[in-house]
């Protein structure tokens, strides 16, 4: 029967893997650029907002439409739940051999 304690960290070694096709000779863990100062992006200045102006307006555009499109996901949502569980109730009532699983509102008529 096995030992059930568990392994020690002393006994662990790192098993490092190569790329498929690679050559084990031939291949070697890429260096770090961190370590040799360089950055992958030579310049991200192009990327800046140097106006220093925000276009309010769109942005709040685009916040309202958004706040609309998550309204009516969640109201399709909830409806189609209610729906789901309504028509699950009504199965269960035909499985189980009901004959008057429907429920029909008639109206109280005036004495």
């Amino acid at each position: 029967m096995p030992d059930p304690s568990p392994p020690s960290n002393d006994t662990g070694r790192v098993i490092r893997f190569r790329p498929r096709g690679a050559s084990p000779s031939g291949w070697r863990w890429p260096v770090q650029r961190s370590q040799r100062g360089e950055t992958p992006v030579k310049d991200l200045s192009k990327y800046e907002n140097v106006k220093g102006e925000d276009d309010y307006r769109h942005r709040m555009t685009m916040n309202a439409l958004a706040l609309v499109t998550t309204s009516v996901l969640v109201v399709v949502g909830i409806w189609l739940a209610v729906s789901i569980a309504d028509m699950r109730k009504k199965q269960d009532c035909y499985l189980q051999g009901g004959r008057n699983c429907n429920q029909i509102a008639v109206p109280q008529a005036e004495r």
